[in-house]
Formats: structure tokens, C-alpha cells, sequence
């Protein structure tokens, strides 16, 4: 009787342990945990307050905005913190990369001859003065970033930016 008992609580204890370790691999492939979860809502609260404030040219509030992004992005990149795949942490490190360099112009404006020559992002339209000093380099966070938000929450949420003006056909003058 004793033998039967010890069969079932061994089997019960094998059983627990095969379920908490399939639930741990799951969570490892798929978006990641809740505290990864919560760190790509930040991103995104994080990359539209950056894009309003870019687009509003309002250069004080840009910079809080990449001071406030730099810390998360850094965390996300080293992998420590939180459980995300390989290519988003280069993606987040990429994007940590851009937003220092993006402050430590718009910090010291006489470095700007300094500025990263980064290819055009066509999609997003370029930035008012004064930030158009530094509009690729925030152009390509702000990408990047949004391919990073796709990583961590399993979709693209839009970017607010204002609309590309869409080009008029010239009409025959008479």
C-alpha cells in the first residue's frame, strides 16, 4: 500500500515539474514575460512622445524623451533584465545607440558636423528645424524602434507622424 501511495506522489511531483518547465519554454518563444510585456508598452509610450515632441520641434522635450528611452533600450539590448530573442536585442541596441548619439547632439548643436551619415527612411517624413540637424538619425530610432515594438509585443503599432504630403499633378498651364 505504502509502494502504490509513493508511485502516485512521485508521479504527481513529475507531472508538476514537466508542466512548470513546458509553461517556462513557452514564455521563452513567444513574446516574452510580463515584465518584457510591460517594458514594450514603456518603449511605445516612450517612442510616440518622442515622435510628438520631434515633429512639434520641441528640442527640450525631444532630449527628456531620448534620456527617458536610453536606460530601457540599453537594459533590452544587454539581455539581462528581460527575455527577448537575439535579433531584438541588436535591434534594441542599435536603437539605444542612435538615441545617444541623437542627445549628445542635440546636447552640443556644434557637433552636428559629427552626425552619423544614416540612409534616408523615406516612410517617415523628415523633421523641422532645429531638429532637421539630426532628422536620419532620429528618423532610423524611431524605425528602429518600431521594428523592436514588434518583438516585444507582437505587433507594429502605427507611428504618429504626421502624414507625407501627397504629391499633385501638375495641370497644363493655358
Amino acid at each position: 500500500m505504502k509502494g502504490k501511495f509513493a508511485r502516485i506522489i512521485a508521479v504527481a511531483v513529475a507531472g508538476s515539474v514537466l508542466a512548470l518547465t513546458g509553461a517556462g519554454v513557452a514564455s521563452a518563444g513567444g513574446k516574452g514575460t510580463s515584465s518584457t510585456q510591460a517594458a514594450g508598452e514603456q518603449v511605445l509610450q516612450l517612442r510616440d512622445q518622442l515622435a510628438r515632441a520631434a515633429y512639434a520641434a520641441d528640442v527640450p522635450a525631444t532630449q527628456r524623451s531620448l534620456g527617458q528611452m536610453s536606460p530601457l533600450l540599453g537594459d533590452l539590448a544587454a539581455g539581462q533584465k528581460y527575455s527577448i530573442q537575439s535579433d531584438a536585442q541588436q535591434t534594441a541596441a542599435a536603437s539605444n545607440d542612435y538615441a545617444t548619439e541623437a542627445s549628445r547632439i542635440l546636447a552640443d548643436p556644434s557637433k552636428a558636423g559629427e552626425v552619423r551619415q544614416l540612409p534616408a527612411v523615406p516612410e517617415i517624413p523628415d523633421l523641422p528645424p532645429p531638429l532637421d540637424l539630426v532628422s536620419n538619425l532620429l528618423k532610423n530610432l524611431l524605425s528602429t524602434v518600431t521594428s523592436l515594438l514588434g518583438s516585444l509585443l507582437g505587433a507594429t503599432p502605427a507611428l504618429p507622424v504626421p502624414d507625407l504630403p501627397v504629391p499633385t499633378p501638375e495641370l497644363p498651364v493655358a
